[in-house]
């Protein structure tokens, strides 16, 4: 039986790659997760009865280089040892490879963001795996010519609508589908990429709340402990069922990436206040070029005010789910999904890279 393995070092790898696991094991292949046990991956994993080995138990407490480095080369030994009792064909995943090149497994790094936002990732992965697929709006630098190119997004491996339909009876469970409501979300802001990187404070928060209450119900998730003041506010929802929920809302505050790109594909207008707006191609074009959302970047100056001004003009349009459709609409007609395309790459590989290589609009089969 042909094998192959995938690493999820984030619950929102679980959603990348659950469908292309689930359609590899329907054409007869049999799969593997390698996690970490981080926030709610291994919860994913188990809910889906999806095959996996834990290869690093805990979070890291360490830091700088020298913590990094001997993290990840702790977590290397195991995902080595996993990979010569399993003998996949492939590993696929964001992930950086300085030992599995013993088990003999090639592997290509599926990663969105571009090589400069996460420096460190990219210099210890990109030179030693053999493929690197990312969005076609994604900078890999020095690295670019290593890169297959893809009209698509992470998200719309799961959130396409080939691969999710909303369902209000999930929503239901929690409150009224029906109602007006917000989502707010409070990212960790922890990884080491975000250092220095500002993001959603209480103050703001509150003032949020203020602008928002009159026009519908609010509620915060969160990644972080919240303020006595906020907790009211807070609600806990099942991580398989945060899609239903998200894409019902009228409107996405956050300091999240990845929960922005999602309100994004999903056609729910998405506010993102941090210190990354502007350097991320993928959302940079979710916001400019298909204007689904708008990025307000936390340590320019007047950027509190900026952000309570662009709530409130997203509030006032009497059309704005209208607009956010035709908006999504659009921006889905040029995209293809992903989970299918990852699929064929996966069970057509290496022949699958020249394809792409000799002709990228081959892609455009999987939409």
């Amino acid at each position: 039986m042909k094998r192959i393995a995938f690493f999820l070092g984030h619950p929102a790898h679980f959603h990348l790659f659950k469908n292309t696991a689930k359609a590899l094991s329907n054409d007869g292949y049999n799969v593997l997760f390698l996690i970490k046990r981080k926030d709610i991956v291994e919860d994913l994993a188990k809910e889906s009865g999806c095959q996996y080995v834990v290869v690093r138990d805990k979070e890291r407490t360490d830091s700088g280089k020298l913590g990094l480095m001997w993290s990840l080369t702790q977590m290397d030994f195991k995902v080595a040892r996993e990979l010569r009792k399993f003998k996949p064909l492939l590993l696929v995943g964001t992930y950086t490879p300085f030992l599995s090149r013993w088990a003999g497994v090639p592997v290509i790094s599926c990663n969105e963001d571009d090589a400069d936002v996460v420096p460190r990732f990219a210099k210890m992965s990109y030179p030693y795996v053999k493929d690197i697929l990312t969005p076609v709006v994604c900078d890999n630098g020095k690295w670019n010519e290593k890169s297959i190119k893809y009209a698509s997004y992470h998200e719309l491996a799961y959130l396409h609508p080939n691969n999710f339909s909303p369902d209000k009876q999930v929503v239901e469970k929690y409150f009224s589908a029906d109602k007006r409501y917000f989502i707010i979300r409070f990212a960790k802001l922890s990884a080491h990429h975000d250092n220095g990187i500002k993001g959603i404070g209480v103050e703001m928060a509150l003032r949020l709340i203020e602008i928002l209450k009159p026009y519908g119900d609010i509620y915060i998730t969160s990644e972080r402990p919240l303020e006595t003041q906020l907790e009211p506010y807070r609600i806990k929802i099942d991580p398989l069922d945060m899609h239903h929920v998200m894409a019902f809302s009228s409107l996405y505050i956050g300091d999240s990436q990845t929960m922005a790109a999602e309100a994004g594909v999903l056609g729910v207008p998405f506010v993102r206040f941090n210190d990354f707006v502007g350097r991320i191609g993928y959302l940079n074009e979710l916001e400019i070029v298909y204007h689904l959302g708008l990025g307000i970047k936390a340590s320019e100056e007047g950027s509190d005010e900026k952000m309570y001004q662009t709530v409130k003009e997203l509030l006032a349009m009497p059309n704005l789910k209208e607009v956010w459709r035709n908006r999504r609409q659009k921006m889905l007609s040029d995209k293809i999904d992903y989970a299918q395309f990852l699929t064929w790459f996966i069970e057509n590989y290496p022949d699958s890279h020249k394809i792409i290589k000799e002709n990228p609009n081959y892609q455009y089969r999987f939409r």
